[in-house]
Formats: structure tokens, sequence, C-alpha cells
């Protein structure tokens, strides 16, 4: 069968892989520049994943069966309009921006009654941003489409409140940013989710870690989740109400959650694809021997078995930076650790974290418990 893939970063090269794989004609749609999963695709195509028309033409050219992405939320609207337009599966365009925008997205989590932050919305009108809102000190300032930690700042007060929504406009595509009240929270988690006709599957509950202030960088996941079994069960049932809240009837989903010290479940967002990090493509096969990518694939080709968990172990993914130095060994000397299934040196930099992108190595694991690591 033939599959459309939108994105070709390394986000996506798993799920390429794994396509081709089972056997299926990939076709590739990005930026030529820094398109990983060119070499590994069928046919590759140099068009931006917001070209919804220009991917929409070529998709009815070449007839495909079925089209995905993971990891990434640009992506998102247009694979709802190419399969709306091709009655082929995907979600609603109305779904797709609401599971894509974070104001909307907030919006929609209230009336359905979900403990989200207050938040308000700044747009760019004759280029100043108004509506700055008067949330209290301290804030988390956003963009509105992004993900991964892209543009997201906690600030403290007037001048870096300003920075930091200057920053957010600036990597915004529909130029609006998000500014919402600060959850302390004292743990973090994501759900990994996959649907089928309306119908949620929760895989996993996966804990983060993060830099913290000020741009909150995840520095490792681990699955499964450590926390309670009441608060997993609250989260899990939060997961279903922001899914249909969202309308999401089909594919991936990754929705996050902050629970605070008195047990308050908040959610952060929720996205109508895998996770990235390696959780979705990684974890949860090493955690539960579900092969999420084979879901996925097979699900937007009209295929849907519900998930066959055949393992219980621990999982995670821990990312070598400037704040986690003493990760460096384990990498270098992986070979000597039974428990690390995967470890990568990906820059000779140590940079200061703002966003993913800056991080400079990984290792994953899995083991009968948690790998950690000591200074």
């Amino acid at each position: 069968m033939k599959i459309a893939i939108i994105g070709a970063s390394y986000l996506q090269l798993p799920l390429v892989l794994k396509a081709r794989e089972m056997g299926h004609e990939v076709l590739s749609f990005a930026w030529e520049e820094g398109a990983v999963t060119k070499e590994y695709s069928n046919k590759f195509f140099p068009i931006s994943v917001v070209e919804k028309d220009k991917i929409l033409n070529v998709c009815i050219n070449e007839e495909i069966d079925g089209i995905t992405t993971i990891a990434t939320d640009v992506a998102v609207p247009t694979i709802a309009y190419v399969a709306e337009k091709m009655h082929i599966i995907g979600n609603s365009p109305k779904s797709a921006y609401l599971s894509t925008n974070k104001y909307a997205m907030r919006e929609v989590f209230q009336t359905y009654g979900l403990l989200c932050p207050a938040f308000k919305k700044i747009t760019l009108e004759n280029g100043c941003p108004i509506n700055r809102g008067k949330l209290s000190y301290p804030i988390i300032v956003k963009p509105c489409d992004r993900s991964g930690s892209l543009g997201v700042t906690k600030v403290f007060n007037n001048y870096e409140l300003n920075i930091a929504i200057d920053n957010a406009l600036s990597v915004s595509l529909c130029k609006e940013v998000v500014v919402e009240e600060f959850i302390d929270g004292k743990f973090e988690v994501s759900v990994e989710c996959i649907t089928w006709l309306g119908e949620h599957h929760i895989i996993t509950v996966t804990d983060k870690e993060t830099s913290g202030y000020p741009n909150f960088v995840e520095l490792a996941h681990h699955q499964p989740s450590m926390l309670p079994n009441d608060i997993i069960s609250i989260i899990k049932e939060e997961t279903i109400k922001g899914l249909n809240a969202l309308e999401i009837e089909y594919g991936a989903s990754h929705a996050e959650f902050l629970i605070t010290e008195q047990g308050a479940v908040y959610v952060v967002e929720i996205g109508a694809r895998m996770g990235g990090d390696f959780i979705g493509a990684e974890l949860v096969k090493l955690s539960t021997g579900y092969d999420f990518l084979r879901g996925v694939i097979n699900l937007s080709l009209g295929i849907f078995e519900p998930p066959n968990y055949s393992i219980r172990c621990y999982s995670g993914v821990l990312f070598y930076s400037e704040l986690t130095k003493n990760l460096l060994p384990y990498i270098e000397s992986a070979q000597d650790y039974p428990e690390i299934v995967m470890a990568e040196l990906t820059s000779e930099k140590l940079c200061t974290l703002s966003k993913s992108a800056d991080r400079s190595g990984y290792l994953i694991y899995q083991s009968g418990g948690r790998f950690n690591v000591t200074d």
C-alpha cells in the first residue's frame, strides 16, 4: 500500500523505516534542507508541510492509501485536510485545529470541565503585541502552534514578559501566543494513546523530567509512571475527557499533565500525534511490547487491532546536555551496560538549553527498574 508521511526530519525517520519494513511505498513531504528521511523514502517531495493544496494534489495523483506523521504538531492540519478531501482515515480539520492551537485547546478544555491553567491569548497587531492580560506572576509564555519546548518561557515580571512574548511570536506560524498561569507541578507526565472510531486505548503513562525554569526542556522520560494508582486513574479519566473534547477519533495522541503537591491534575496540552523524544517510537515497545509505530501505520491505512501488551518492563530515555553532563561516560561506554539499548552523541557542543534541539545526545534503556545514573 502507499502511505504519505508528512515531515522528513529525524523525528519521522522511525515511522518511514517501519513503513518500509512493512512493505509499504512511502512518500515523504518536507523542505529538502534537513530532510533526513529523503534517502529512505520511495519518493520525496520538497514541499513545505503546511502547503496543504500542493500536498493534496500530489497525494491525489499518487493515489495514496493513507497519510500520517509522528512527533510534530505542524503537520497535523495538513493531514486532516488531505484525509478529508480524499476520504481516507484521519481526524477532521476542526479537530486538527483544536489539537494544534493551544489557545483554542484551552478554551475547549475549559468548556468540557478539564482542570487547566488560567490563560490569555496575545496576537500581533500592527507589529505590536496586544492583550497581554493581567495574570499574576510567574506565568508561562508559549507560541500557540509549536512543540518541542520551542518559544516556551517562564517569566516573573513585565520586562521578562515583553522579551518572552517577542520570542514566542517570532517562532509562531500563526503569530499568536498564549500566556498562562504557572502551575507548580511536583510531577509531570504524558499519556500515550491510540484511538479508532472514537474509542480511546490508553497504552501507558510516562514520567517526565525537565530542565525547569526558564524553558522547561525535557531531560528524561520513563515508562511506566511511578505515580500512585489513584492519581493514574484520574490522569487516564482526564485524558479520555480531553480527547473527546478535541474530537479526536483516529490515530495516536500524546497528552501532557502536571500534578501538584496536593494531587490536583492539570492538563497542559494534548497532541493528536505520537509523542516525540523516542516516547512512542521506542519506549512504548520496550516497556509494553506493543509496536506503536506499526499500529499508527496500520490505522492510517484503515487496519486496526487493539494494542496487545506482551511484556512489562521499565524503559526510558535520558538526554545529554549541559545540565546532565554525568551521562557522558554512560553514552560513551554504552556497550558496558546491558540496560542501555541505544545511545548516541548528536553534537560535540553543549548548548544553553532553550529548546529540545539544544540537547547533545541521549541514551535509551530497558530494565527491570528505573535506570539511574549518579554524578
